[in-house]
């Protein structure tokens, strides 16, 4: 599985870190509301889930695994689906039942050569994520940013909603 080189910074200032990207070159890409479903492949096992997600603009259908909480530590594949609907009824025929539905909110950006988003989830304060090509490359974009590397998490969802004392896996609609 393709390793994806991406990391957070946690509770950020929405609007301050939109101007900040903006004023450091970034080029904003828009706004959408994302909805997902979560499915186990292993019950119990929270470190490989499926992802089938609608961004407003496609629908793909993704298998991630978790190694680490380092910045390179996500493996993912992804394909392209045509009907957010119909995939999660194959799933369900499959028999992959979806843990949780969840909602999102995302404001994308280009930052010299690196995917950066603005995501507000119910519940907890909006984060920010960066993805390039290398671990090295979302350091530097942090840097940009006035972040450090120590500043960066790699952590899952589920991780960092724990971090504010709440159980995502006892949540099966996370809705605005």
């Amino acid at each position: 599985m393709p390793i994806e080189h991406e990391a957070k910074i946690l509770d950020i200032d929405p609007d301050a870190m939109e101007q900040l990207i903006l004023d450091k070159g970034g080029q904003k890409l828009g706004e959408r509301f994302m909805r997902r479903y979560v499915y186990d492949i292993t019950p119990g096992d929270q470190s490989k889930w499926i992802r089938l997600r609608d961004t407003g603009d496609e629908t793909t259908l993704t298998v991630k695994q978790i190694t680490s909480d380092a910045i390179d530590g996500t493996h993912e594949i992804e394909v392209g689906v045509d009907d957010f609907a119909a995939t999660n009824a194959l799933l369900n025929v499959l028999g992959f039942t979806a843990k949780s539905y969840q909602e999102t909110k995302r404001t994308s950006f280009i930052l010299d050569g690196a995917q950066v988003e603005i995501d507000t989830w119910p519940q907890i304060p909006p984060y920010l994520e960066i993805e390039a090509g290398s671990k090295d490359e979302v350091v530097r974009v942090a840097g940009l940013l006035g972040h450090t590397e120590a500043d960066l998490t790699g952590e899952n969802t589920i991780t960092i909603y724990a971090r504010y004392g709440i159980d995502l896996n006892t949540i099966p609609e996370l809705r605005f």
